[in-house]
């Protein structure tokens, strides 16, 4: 079921992104800095569910939250002529480096203990 969603979403994007024109050079920022929220907030929610602590409302609320206080930021960099915006991205780049390390180390530990299940299991039927 996750794959059929995960399928349709793509096949979406990719729909909605031939033809929708191009982002203008003053917002493309403002789109950035969200998307970069919106994807530590799902990088957030892998790790969470991985340490089974997933809850849908935190999820919810985190990704709008943090997407909504990046643009906010932005917005209020833009005005106060200063970069803010950089203080953001290093934030949710370096949650996103922290969440996926947790990723990362989470598959390799069940890829490796499943390749000692098997080694184990064919050196005692030997």
């Amino acid at each position: 079921m996750v794959i059929l969603i995960l399928v349709i979403a793509c096949v979406l994007g990719a729909i909605v992104g031939m033809n929708v024109p191009m982002i203008s050079y003053t917002y493309s920022s403002y789109l950035a800095i969200a998307i970069i929220a919106a994807l530590d907030s799902v990088f957030g929610g892998i790790s969470s569910v991985i340490n089974k602590k997933f809850d849908f409302k935190i999820f919810i609320t985190g990704f709008f939250g943090n997407a909504i206080l990046a643009i906010l930021l932005t917005l209020l960099g833009k005005k106060l002529n200063v970069d803010i915006y950089l203080a953001a991205i290093v934030v949710f780049v370096g949650r996103m480096f922290t969440n996926l390390s947790i990723i990362r180390r989470y598959y390799v530990e069940k890829w490796t203990n499943k390749i000692k299940e098997k080694n184990k299991k064919d050196s005692s039927e030997n």
